[in-house]
C-alpha cells in the first residue's frame, strides 16, 4: 500500500465518522418532536413539524448511503459491489458534497470578513448553534474525505481509467451530447447573470441574499466546467491535454448539475403548486423547475460521453464493469 492508498483510506473513514452526526441529528429531531421532548417549530402544527423532519430523515438515509459509500471505497467488499452502482452513487455524491467544498470556504471566508450578517429570528425555537455547526462540519467533512478517497479507490479498481490523453479518442459524438453541452453552458450564464446582480427571470429580487447568489454563482461555475470538460472530450481538444483533467472536472460538474437540481426540482415544484403565503425564493418558480429539470437531463446526458471515452480506453473486460 503506497503513500496514495494510506491516505485514501484515513479518508474514507474519516468521511463516513463525519457524516454520522448528520443523521443522528435528524432522527433525533422527529423522534423528540413526537416525543414531545423538543418544542414544536413556530407555525407549524405536530404533524406538519413531523412531516417536515421526515423529509430530512430522507436526507438523513443518503446520508447513510453516504456513509455506506465512504466505507465501500476501503473495505474489501468495496471492490465487489457492481461497478454501474458504485459508480452512480459516487457521481451522485461527489456531485452534491465535493463540488459545493468552494461555496463552504467562500461562505466562511465571506462571514468572516464581515460580510451580511447571518441573522436568527428570536421568535419560537431555533436550531442551537452547535447543531448548526456539526451539520456544517459533517457535510464539509463527507466532501473532503471523498474528494481524497474516490481517486484512490479509482485507482485500485479501474487504474487505466484517467490514463492517456483525450486527442488518442477516435472523437465524435451524437447530437445529444452535443444539445447537453449548450444546454448546460446556458443554464450557467443564467445562475452567473443571477450572481451577478441580474434581476430578469427573478420574480423576488429583494429576497436575495448573499449566499444565495454565492451558490448561484457556483453552481454557474459548475455547470460551465461540465460542458466545456464534454467539449473537449467529445471534440477530442486540445488533443495533448491528459484524459484525467476533462474527467475529473466532468465527473464532478456533471454531478453537481443532476444531483443539486435534482435536489430542488421537487421543492420548487411543491412552491409553485402550493403557493405558501409564509415562504418564497427570489427565483421564477415556472423558470426554475424549468431549468432544474434541464440542469438534470443535461447531466445525465453529458456523463454518458464520459462513459464512452472510459469504454475505449480500457481493457474489454474491465470496460464491461460499465
Amino acid at each position: 500500500m503506497d503513500r496514495f492508498d494510506r491516505a485514501g483510506r484515513w479518508a474514507a473513514y474519516g468521511a463516513a465518522g463525519a457524516m454520522a452526526p448528520y443523521a443522528l441529528i435528524k432522527v433525533s429531531w422527529v423522534v423528540g418532536a413526537i416525543a414531545g421532548l423538543l418544542p414544536i417549530g413556530d407555525g407549524f402544527g405536530l404533524a406538519g413539524w413531523v412531516v417536515l423532519n421526515t423529509v430530512t430523515i430522507g436526507m438523513a438515509g443518503m446520508a447513510g448511503m453516504g456513509i455506506t459509500m465512504a466505507l465501500a471505497l476501503v473495505r474489501p467488499w468495496g471492490m465487489r459491489i457492481p461497478g454501474p452502482m458504485m459508480a452512480f452513487v459516487a457521481w451522485v455524491g461527489t456531485g452534491f458534497l465535493v463540488s459545493m467544498l468552494p461555496y463552504a470556504v467562500l461562505d466562511s471566508l465571506w462571514g468572516m470578513s464581515g460580510g451580511e450578517p447571518q441573522r436568527q429570528e428570536v421568535d419560537g425555537p431555533s436550531m442551537p448553534g452547535w447543531e448548526a455547526a456539526l451539520i456544517q462540519i459533517s457535510f464539509v467533512g463527507m466532501g473532503l474525505g471523498l474528494a481524497v478517497a474516490l481517486p484512490a479507490y479509482l485507482r485500485r479498481r479501474w487504474p487505466d481509467v484517467f490514463t492517456g490523453r483525450i486527442g488518442e479518442d477516435s472523437g465524435g459524438r451524437p447530437s445529444p451530447v452535443l444539445w447537453a453541452v449548450g444546454i448546460g453552458a446556458a443554464i450557467g450564464i443564467v445562475w452567473l447573470y443571477w450572481a451577478f446582480g441580474g434581476t430578469a427571470g427573478v420574480a423576488h429580487p429583494a429576497d436575495r441574499s448573499a449566499n444565495w447568489r454565492l451558490l448561484m454563482g457556483v453552481c454557474g461555475l459548475w455547470a460551465l466546467t461540465a460542458s466545456a470538460a464534454t467539449w473537449a472530450v467529445s471534440r477530442g481538444r486540445p488533443a495533448r491535454l491528459p484524459r484525467w483533467i476533462p474527467l475529473v472536472l466532468g465527473w464532478l460538474g456533471t454531478g453537481s448539475l443532476f444531483a443539486w437540481s435534482g435536489w430542488k426540482l421537487p421543492f420548487t415544484l411543491y412552491l409553485h403548486m402550493a403557493r405558501p403565503a409564509d415562504f418564497s425564493l427570489p427565483d421564477n418558480l415556472a423558470l426554475a423547475a424549468v431549468l432544474h429539470t434541464a440542469a438534470v437531463t443535461a447531466g445525465a446526458v453529458m456523463l454518458s460521453a464520459f462513459i464512452r471515452t472510459h469504454r475505449r480506453s480500457t481493457a474489454p473486460d474491465v470496460a464491461n464493469a460499465f
